[in-house]
């Protein structure tokens, strides 16, 4: 009926769709931007006209059929996936991240750790902060631990991370003076197929970027002897019961 009252539900579905609309438009025009293309080369790549993608870009896609929408993703070569979130009124939508932050600060506290969730570097900046904090007081050690589920961009987690251990002296002064100390750092990744072959394609990378033993920092964590002084990534399984070393796949380089 003409000027019926939307119900919530439909107040809500606009506003998600908006907003889903917009990120997606907006994840398409970066995508196509750095490979240097025109919206024209993207829609001929598609078989969809230039206002397509256009309309797209500019989060008005909401009249474009999934199969154009497919299209032109995997034109940019960022195939579309749709999926049902959890149910609203059970877990949060971060759970997998939250299940590897609970076992880290159940871990470091079996092993003799003050922790920390979300764990801020930069006080006066809140949202510039470690996933978890492990600190030990007596033997001044603070160990910054960063979860990951997926990581989108690793140079720039690798920055973000390298940060924020430069940050965590300032707490660390605060904590203990100028008393001798040991600041260290982790990336504990979920063992998923994709992370796992995102670390094998790039074995340099990760082996420069974390040149610790990972079977030392497991150990680290689970028992409370000393952290590595360099940074290390171990793994973390699908359900978030357990980490284990990172077996590197080069030969030469330390478990």
């Amino acid at each position: 009926m003409a000027g019926a009252r939307r119900t919530k539900l439909s107040v809500e579905a606009d506003r998600r769709n908006r907003e889903q609309l917009a990120r997606a438009g907006g994840d398409l025009r970066r995508q196509r931007i750095q490979r240097r293309w025109t919206q024209q080369r993207v829609g001929d790549r598609a078989g969809v006209g230039r206002m397509v993608v256009g309309r797209i870009e500019r989060g008005l896609g909401g009249g474009v059929t999934l199969d154009a929408w497919q299209r032109v993703a995997l034109a940019v070569e960022s195939p579309l996936i749709i999926r049902l979130q959890r149910d609203l009124d059970g877990e949060t939508a971060d759970v997998a991240h939250l299940r590897m932050q609970e076992l880290v600060l159940k871990l470091g506290r079996r092993a003799g750790y003050r922790g920390a969730f979300e764990l801020s570097t930069r006080p006066a900046e809140s949202w510039r902060s470690s996933d978890a904090g492990l600190r030990d007081d007596v033997r001044r050690r603070l160990v910054l631990v960063e979860c990951w589920n997926t990581i989108g961009d690793v140079g720039a987690a690798a920055r973000s991370s390298a940060r924020k251990r430069t940050e965590a002296e300032t707490l660390a002064t605060a904590l203990w003076g100028t008393a001798e100390h040991v600041i260290s750092a982790v990336w504990v990744v979920r063992s998923t197929g994709r992370n796992r072959n995102l670390v094998a394609r790039y074995p340099e990378v990760f082996a420069a970027r974390f040149p610790a033993s990972s079977a030392a920092w497991v150990a680290a964590l689970q028992t409370g002897s000393p952290p590595p002084t360099e940074p290390g990534l171990v793994w973390c399984d699908l359900g978030a019961t357990r980490i284990f070393a990172w077996r590197r796949s080069r030969a030469g380089l330390r478990p």
